[in-house]
């Protein structure tokens, strides 16, 4: 066999295997999140990593350190409870929903009675405190929006069908009176039982304290804030210069640190991971973390646009 014969069949070969190649290839980056979600087999909660990052979308697809899990329900504004064994979320019919890690085992903690927007669960863990006499406490929080008015509410997160109550952010005869309509974005991530919201209609940010009496306080000007896991530092949204910046500020200061003090783009919807350590948020292409102390740039972790959340 000549040399050139050989040369030609060997060619032939790598073309024919090429070719099969960029076919796997095409194959897979076109995979449905259907195909991907079924890829993880009966694996189910128990093949999900704790710690890790999570972005919903609005679809029953979930995306869960980078896996697709189908949650075979419409999933919106995903939370997770503190040890990370449970999601809520708001389902296709607005109601307020817990689930295992992969959807499984749902139950409605709450049907929504219609003629409202239910949005924004955060699953608020309140240690017991035996001097005061006041048992644990295990509710969810979450946004009531009726006839254009929003306002916190409340239940206990093992409920099935239960009936939620309108959560009060003042407290105390000599606490400052602050407006009970208009809280959005409620984030109870800290053990502690403190929590951050936001007023959509004066664009601030606030603190409340359930642990032994409810009070609350102003903090800054902001919105979608996140509480730290201790408790001790506030990620939230600012607008600058025409984009939404990154600030973050400890209970305790008066003066807030733009993380992102050279945006070009919107970032949106921060989170901290379970270590305190990285901020996840959103942006038009996708989620970016970057580290609380701000010594480096945002980073595009995933292509998935949806609100991102950590499951502990």
């Amino acid at each position: 066999m000549s040399k050139a014969l050989s040369f030609r069949k060997s060619s032939s070969r790598a073309a024919k295997f090429a070719a099969v190649a960029a076919l796997t290839l095409g194959l897979v980056a076109t995979v449905s999140p259907a195909a991907q979600a079924a890829s993880l087999g009966a694996a189910g909660s128990k093949g999900l990593k704790h710690n890790v990052l999570t972005v919903s979308n609005g679809t029953r697809y979930v995306q869960i350190d980078g896996k697709t899990v189908d949650f075979r329900t419409v999933v919106r504004d995903l939370a997770w409870s503190p040890d990370g064994n449970k999601a809520v979320f708001i389902d296709g019919a607005g109601n307020l929903v817990v689930s295992d890690a992969d959807g499984g085992n749902r139950v409605t903690v709450a049907k929504n009675p219609g003629g409202q927007n239910w949005n924004h669960p955060t699953w608020q863990a309140i240690p017991g405190y035996a001097e005061a006499e006041l048992p644990a406490r295990n509710n969810i929080v979450f946004v009531a929006r009726k006839n254009g008015v929003s306002r916190l509410e409340t239940i206990p997160a093992t409920a099935v069908q239960g009936q939620p109550t309108e959560k009060s952010v003042s407290g105390g005869v000599d606490a400052p009176v602050l407006p009970e309509t208009g809280n959005i974005w409620p984030n109870a991530a800290s053990k502690k039982g403190t929590a951050v919201y936001a007023n959509a209609d004066n664009g601030t940010v606030y603190i409340h304290d359930d642990y032994l009496r409810s009070q609350s306080g102003v903090l800054t000007k902001g919105s979608q804030p996140a509480l730290s896991p201790d408790g001790e530092d506030v990620v939230f949204v600012r607008s600058v210069q025409g984009h939404d910046h990154l600030f973050v500020q400890g209970l305790g200061d008066t003066t807030a640190k733009d993380l992102t003090p050279k945006a070009t783009t919107d970032y949106t919807q921060p989170t901290f991971s379970p270590d305190g350590r990285t901020i996840a948020a959103r942006t038009p292409k996708g989620i970016v973390t970057l580290p609380v102390s701000g010594a480096a740039k945002p980073v595009v972790v995933t292509s998935r646009v949806g609100l991102p959340a950590y499951r502990g």
